[in-house]
């Protein structure tokens, strides 16, 4: 393994030696999309009268956990030319040492919860079942909270929609959108 734990291949330090090094800058970084460009301002030593852009992918950096670059890091590199222009091959900190990164994480990697996440076994927040200290519990009806029927079966619930699809001139019988549209467009169709 290499410095900071990331194991580099005989293939990958022959490939390496060949190329050209470059140093400079983090020009921008998309840590959602894992690449950016690095500005180079120096070649083998020698410096550039114009910066120029070498194209990074994350999996090029040099560096522990999630892979990023911050922007203005300073940067050391390798890099080849390819189809599309300058494309980094190995990127590290100042003296080879492991890229900082960037403070920020793309937001699906950031672990968020609901006020309103509770556990299905226990009820309690600020965990889901899996996690649970209490043993398995029995099922309950999410509408009542009843151990001895499921919400598919609920009396509460039922009573709730059936109070719901009551309407005031209705003289009991429960109606739905789609039943007054179809007596409507018959109604329509009739009278034509």
């Amino acid at each position: 393994m290499a410095e900071g734990g990331w194991a580099r291949s005989e293939e990958e330090q022959e490939e390496e030696e060949g190329l050209p090094r470059g140093s400079g800058v983090c020009k921008w970084f998309n840590v959602r999309m894992g690449f950016g460009f690095l500005s180079m301002s120096s070649r083998d030593g020698a410096p550039l009268q114009e910066p120029l852009d070498v194209f990074v992918h994350q999996s090029k950096l040099h560096m522990e956990g999630f892979r990023s670059l911050r922007e203005g890091e300073a940067v050391e590199f390798t890099f080849k030319k390819s189809s599309k222009g300058l494309e980094s091959v190995r990127v590290t900190g100042p003296n080879g040492a492991p890229c900082l990164g960037s403070e920020r994480r793309p937001k699906s990697a950031q672990k968020r919860r609901s006020k309103a996440d509770r556990c299905y076994n226990c009820g309690g927040p600020g965990h889901h079942a899996k996690e649970c200290q209490l043993p398995p519990q029995p099922k309950k009806c999410h509408c009542c909270q009843s151990i001895s029927h499921m919400v598919a079966n609920c009396p509460v619930k039922a009573q709730q929609q059936q109070q719901l699809h009551l309407s005031p001139g209705s003289q009991g019988t429960a109606t739905s959108p789609r039943g007054e549209e179809e007596e409507q467009s018959q109604a329509a169709f009739s009278e034509n």
